[in-house]
Order: C-alpha cells, then structure tokens, then sequence
C-alpha cells in the first residue's frame, strides 16, 4: 500500500518538483558589469524623469516599445531606431524605451523573456536573467534610457541598476508587497490605477512607497536578508483605463491631479495609450495620444507623459508550437502599433508641443 506524502509525515514543499541553483545578483553583475556609457545614460535618464516630474522640465517623458520583448534581437533592432529618434525628439520629448520581460498573466501562459527566454517552458531564468542584463546594458549604451515594470521581488538586485525608470502594473499596484519594494528603486517610478479604474488606489501607493519599509529579499551575495529603506520620492500616477472604460479625458486627468495634489504630492500623471484607454486595439493608441496633446496644449501641466506600445511591426500573434513560425517583429502579448506610426506619433507630438 503506498503512502501520500501527508501520510509519510511531510509537511512542506508537497507540490514542489524540483529546485535549481540561481546566480548570485554579485557574479552576474560581475560578469555582465554596467559600462561608464550605460551608466551615464541611466543616471541622466532618471534625472530627466525627476526634473519632468518636479516641473522643473517642461518636456513631455514618453516611454515606448514593445509589450514585452521576446526576441532580444529584434528588441536591440528596435533600440537602434529609437535611439535614432530619441535624438531628433529630445528638444520637446524624454524618450526612454520599454524593456518589458516579466509579464504579469490574468491565469497563465507565456511569463516573458526573464522566466522563459527559450519560449519553450523550460524556465531558464538564470539564462533570462543573463540576456535581460546585456539587452538593457546594450540599450543603455546607444544612449536610450531604459524603462521596465517591477514585478518579481528578486529582479531589481539583478537588473535596475541598468533602469531609468520603471513602475508597478494595475494589478501589483494594491499589492503591499510591491508597494515596499517600490520604496527601495533607486529610479522614478509610475504607479498604474487598478484593473478596475479606481485613481486613488494608485495615489495610496505613491503614498505608501514615498516613505522608510523593510522587507525580505536577498542581498548581492544571495543571502536572505531583511533591507531598510528610506522611501522613493519620485512616484507618478499612470492612467491606463479599466473595467468601466478609457480614463484618460480631461475630468480623469483632473481627478488624478487633485488627489495626488490632496495627498501632499506635486501632480504628475502620465497617459498609457494601450490598455483599457484603447480598448486594446492598437490601432487607437493614435486617438488616446492626440487626446493627451491636445489636452497640454491646452495647459493640463498635470500631464508629464505618455505611454505607448510599439514594435517593429504591428498587431499582435499567438506563439505557435513551431517557433519559426513566428512573424519577425510582431508582439506575442498586447497588439502594438508598428515602426512607421511609432515614428510619426513621436515627431507629430514633437512638432505639436513646439519643437
């Protein structure tokens, strides 16, 4: 007669299959060290962020790219370009580039490039953790700040000395646990409204990450330890829409700007073009981000930026069984707006805000 587990007398790790060594925050850094070029451009990309913020800055930040990278050639393809246009925008524009590889799912499927680079569910994290760092190294040095979104509690000893800017999504902006890792970033951080629309939640967790926590994590050396912080200053609010729809008009704006304004806060509130302020179709991020100009122009200084996912190609695809199937370019996430419109979006908001 064969025992369960319980019967045997085990009382932990009952649906754990395995566990596999994990490089230390030291030796990958070591091995993958942040050039003078990269660090440069994230200490002036995260100074640029904090004087938008601030007011100090009257340029509009815009964080643009993909949904999630899957390819990390394509994604340094990508770089390039933007790198390219970054250059030609930044009279008016604070472009920083989306390197999203930890992909938060409503019930499952593929997690991005940091838990799966391979897309083939083997789950090769030390090797996700391993391109990540060179990809963001690699766009850094082009001179392209790097944006990203903090959700595993162990990437940031890894990976955020490489970021210029980062945020929590709608649904890790309630959570407590993000809210305290948050107080530690070194990097100005977007706080999104929750997947139901609600603004004040998302003003609560600026809140609560502007001041001192301390939490378990893991130091360089990979020991658990307990850190203390002293609190992020530099949090914003990010509108993305929810389940009652777009939020981005002028009364959302408004609302977002008078609650952070009520909680002792400088009013700062970006405007993610995808999402729920879309629909999530692609093909009306156009519409939200003309909306958001136009509301500048005439005078919300509340909004600081924008938010926009876009890709070499637009639409989106499923992952097939054959990866070779896959189409170059296109997301395998959210659908985004392809190179071309990417392009003329950022020079129409150039010229519009008087570039």
């Amino acid at each position: 007669m064969t025992h369960s587990p319980l019967q045997a007398g085990r009382t932990e790790n009952l649906n754990v299959t395995g566990f596999t060594p994990l490089v230390t925050p030291r030796a990958l850094k070591a091995s993958l060290p942040l050039s003078a070029a990269a660090q440069q451009t994230v200490l002036a990309g995260r100074q640029a962020v904090r004087s938008i913020l601030r007011g100090e800055d009257d340029r509009l930040l815009v964080v643009v790219g993909p949904c999630s990278v899957h390819d990390f050639g394509q994604a340094a393809e990508y770089a390039g370009r933007l790198a390219a246009l970054r250059a030609r925008v930044q009279g008016r524009l604070e472009v920083q580039m989306r390197v999203y590889v930890d992909k938060p799912r409503t019930t499952v499927g593929w997690r991005g490039p940091l838990i799966d680079p391979d897309m083939t569910g083997a789950n090769d994290m030390n090797a996700g953790l391993r391109r990540t760092r060179e990809l963001m190294i690699r766009v850094s040095e082009l001179g392209l700040p790097v944006a990203t979104e903090l959700l595993d509690p162990f990437a940031p000893q890894y990976l955020f000395d490489a970021v210029a800017w980062t945020c929590l999504g709608a649904r890790t902006t309630e959570s407590q646990t993000h809210r305290v890792m948050a107080s530690a970033v070194s990097a100005p951080m977007g706080f999104k409204n929750g997947t139901g629309g609600g603004l004040k939640l998302a003003v609560d967790a600026i809140v609560a990450a502007s001041h001192p926590h301390a939490f378990f994590t893991v130091d360089d050396d990979g020991r658990a330890c307990i850190v203390h912080t002293r609190g992020n200053p530099d949090g914003h609010v990010i509108l993305r829409g929810g389940r009652g729809g777009p939020n981005y008009a002028p009364q959302f704006v408004g609302e977002a700007a008078g609650l952070m304004q009520a909680a002792g806060l400088t009013p700062a509130v970006m405007v993610d073009c995808s999402h729920a302020n879309s629909g999530s179709d692609h093909t009306r991020q156009a519409l939200v981000w003309r909306d958001v100009l136009g509301q500048r122009r005439a005078g919300q200084t509340a909004l600081r930026g924008l938010m926009l996912e876009s890709n070499l190609c637009p639409g989106k695809q499923n992952i097939p069984a054959d990866l070779t199937q896959l189409r170059p370019g296109v997301s395998v996430t959210d659908a985004c707006v392809g190179w071309d419109e990417t392009e003329a979006l950022l020079l129409e908001a150039h010229a519009a805000l008087g570039g």
